[in-house]
């Protein structure tokens, strides 16, 4: 498999078994995720996805960068309300529960079939 691929199948598996994305302190794959779940949602290949920036001390640098980018055009106004920054893990709980377990229904123990072609096993 060449450079490319292999990260494709984890980009999959990533948004096929996640209903949020809570982005935690971390490095390059940590950031690398993040935008590519934002960029997914910018471009409307997933829908209604809730992202959460935690930690806004240890992503002020990064948050003010976004700002930069807004002001710059790079990104829209409305780009920096495709993520939720905190600190506070109760707000976290409840955007998730209100921006995906209940708007979608959302059940426990749901079985989700694996696909061959990921190399999923049952």
């Amino acid at each position: 498999m060449g450079e490319h691929e292999s990260f494709f199948y984890p980009q999959i598996l990533l948004v096929k078994y996640s209903f949020a994305f809570v982005v935690l302190p971390g490095g390059y794959g940590t950031l690398d995720e993040c935008f590519e779940a934002l960029t997914l949602i910018q471009t409307q290949k997933i829908k209604d996805f809730p992202v959460i920036v935690f930690d806004r001390k240890y992503h002020q640098s990064l948050l003010e960068h976004i700002a930069k980018m807004k002001e710059e055009g790079t990104i829209a106004e409305n780009d920096l309300s495709l993520f939720l920054v905190t600190d506070d893990i109760s707000e976290a709980e409840t955007f998730v529960k209100m921006h995906s377990i209940k708007k979608f229904n959302l059940r426990p123990k749901r079985k989700i079939k694996p696909f061959k072609w990921l190399f999923e096993h049952s």
